[in-house]
């Protein structure tokens, strides 16, 4: 069974929701791990609750995915704390809502700066580490919302999310002689802070949607990124995994 005392885990997007999720799976476990996000109190705040809950020393690194500069110099800067690197969570990303009749270019831009060329540009500063590593593990986190629902809204994420896919494949082709393995999870509805706002009747309408009566938890997609970056999983890659309760199983509302 895998050593997670000898993994070294980078998690972008860890400040919070699903990253901080993935984050306390890794730390559990007892790998080491580094959390990056663009906000430094957003970070210290989630470092102190990753410790306080854990016990364990999480370390912080400050970075924009949508810079290619910045990932570059945050891969260096996790390679320099964790003392290498064995997986990469690129689990950044935003979901703003806009309808397609409003959506401005600088919406479609941002979009893809943070979701697609984020995952893109991380994997890409993370490489020579992780290829180092000789059994690296790249996991995106993509979402059931474009690669397999659509959502009102949502058509520049839902396009983002799907294009990650693409990259996912043909990198795992490139990077497969290397030994480095890239996966997605595909999230469902994830109890998240993003969710605060919606009040509970609208999230007693989300759980309606889900068979398991229930909405997932950060770490339920930690547990799935946890799957894909064990040794176990050596033989895996190009492939995803819907991690959704099976809210994209009934053909209509009454299947169960």
């Amino acid at each position: 069974m895998t050593d997670w005392s000898t993994k070294r885990v980078l998690v972008t997007g860890g400040s919070r929701g699903i990253g901080e999720g993935i984050a306390a799976t890794f730390l559990g476990a007892g790998a080491r791990v580094a959390i990056a996000g663009r906000n430094p109190a957003a970070l210290e705040a989630a470092r102190s609750r990753l410790e306080y809950g854990l016990g364990s020393e999480c370390l912080t690194i400050e970075a924009d995915v949508s810079d290619p500069q910045s990932c570059r110099t945050m891969a260096a800067q996790a390679v320099e704390l964790l003392g290498g690197l064995d997986i990469v969570c690129a689990n950044a990303g935003i979901y703003p809502e806009t309808s397609l009749s409003e959506l401005t270019e600088t919406d479609l831009h941002r979009m893809f700066a943070i979701n697609t060329y984020g995952a893109i540009y991380t994997t890409q500063a993370c490489l020579p580490a992780l290829a180092a590593a000789g059994n690296g593990r790249v996991v995106l986190t993509s979402s059931i919302t474009g690669p397999v629902t659509g959502y009102s809204g949502l058509s520049h994420y839902s396009a983002s999310k799907a294009a990650q896919l693409g990259f996912m494949r043909s990198a795992a082709l490139e990077l497969a002689p290397s030994g480095v393995t890239v996966n997605a999870v595909l999230p469902g509805s994830i109890r998240t802070e993003g969710l605060d706002g919606l009040g509970e009747a609208a999230i007693a309408r989300m759980i309606e949607a889900i068979p398991a009566r229930r909405l997932g938890m950060p770490g339920d997609i930690g547990a799935a990124a946890m799957y894909f970056a064990s040794d176990e999983a050596a033989f895996v890659t190009g492939q995803t995994l819907v991690v959704d309760g099976g809210q994209t199983l009934p053909e209509h509302a009454d299947a169960f």
